[in-house]
């Protein structure tokens, strides 16, 4: 870990746990706060005792602005909710694994080659940890707006903040991924799944992947939520279970995955990745039908070696380039 990185760390982590313990706050509550303080240059907590205000405000004068690239700040931010993360979250909450996102990113970039201007979709945003990856491993030259929903306020606080951090043109919006979203078709989505049943069964029904008894599953909504607000021919990068085509719903899924896109690839993560077997996922990547897609010759079904096996990692990176010369001419 770089000095920077560290240094960047401190200041928050210092200054977020004054916030918790001033105002009694969770740790990731103070984390938003602390974070909006460094953007606005002030603190702005007027309820805290003057004694804390100046503690806080010799934090924030170690804050050098143009030191710090996007990653840096996205890295820093990243320890603190790990270090949040840990006083106890939904597991649905946890943040995608970093090589994944950095993974998830060579591929967008490979399949949207050639664009330079690009909208993004997250309907399950979380702190938008993976969405800001995405934009600071873009191509040079590449342009993004990016839009994330979420449902619980303190992690949309949290990927706001991010982004304001990282100075992101992604807009947020707070809310349930799976209500009408009032967001114009994009380009690509991107989406580490919420895994799980969903509980509003009335609007599960407006959904052609609903159950036909008891709850739907809202991965599967997810999904058929994203394909719609996705343009013809756009991308979409899920982080799926990897038992979502042998689940009792899957043959419904696979049937109107099938008529909505070309699959173009399946990359099962390695299992170490995850600490349970049972949470092992795989990168899913499809393409909306449109007029002149056209499928792959052959889709990309390939098993991931562990990240940290750099031989291993190395050789599949040639297969992979030789897949994409040979199916997208690059």
């Amino acid at each position: 870990m770089s000095s920077k990185i560290e240094v960047l760390f401190s200041i928050l982590d210092t200054s977020t746990n004054i916030l918790r313990n001033e105002l009694d706050f969770t740790y990731l509550e103070a984390l938003a706060e602390a974070g909006d303080n460094i953007f606005e240059g002030a603190v702005l907590q007027e309820e805290l005792r003057q004694s804390a205000k100046e503690r806080l405000q010799r934090e924030y004068g170690k804050f050098h602005e143009g030191t710090y690239t996007s990653e840096d700040i996205r890295k820093a931010v990243q320890l603190c909710l790990l270090k949040g993360m840990k006083e106890g979250i939904q597991a649905t909450h946890e943040m995608t694994p970093d090589a994944v996102g950095m993974f998830v990113s060579y591929l967008f970039n490979k399949f949207t080659m050639g664009r330079t201007d690009l909208t993004v979709l997250d309907p399950a945003v979380g702190t938008g940890n993976l969405l800001t990856t995405l934009f600071n491993h873009r191509e040079k030259g590449v342009q993004i707006s990016g839009f994330g929903v979420e449902v619980d306020d303190v992690l949309l606080r949290l990927a706001f903040m991010n982004a304001n951090l990282q100075k992101h043109k992604v807009e947020l919006f707070h809310q349930d991924g799976l209500a009408p979203l009032y967001i114009d078709p994009v380009d690509a989505v991107v989406c580490d799944l919420p895994v799980g049943y969903y509980p509003n069964e009335e609007r599960a029904k407006e959904y052609a992947l609903h159950a036909e008894n008891g709850l739907s599953y809202a991965h599967h909504l997810f999904i058929e939520q994203s394909i719609k607000h996705t343009k013809e021919g756009g991308y979409l990068f899920f982080l799926i279970p990897n038992f979502l085509f042998t689940s009792d719903q899957a043959p419904k899924l696979q049937e109107f995955i099938r008529k909505q896109c070309h699959i173009q690839g399946v990359l099962q993560l390695a299992v170490s990745m995850f600490k349970n077997e049972k949470n092992a996922k795989s990168i899913f990547v499809l393409q909306k039908k449109g007029l002149g897609i056209q499928p792959p010759k052959q889709a990309l079904i390939v098993e991931l070696p562990a990240f940290s096996n750099l031989k291993a990692t190395e050789n599949i990176m040639l297969q992979l380039n030789q897949w994409f010369s040979m199916n997208k001419g690059i």
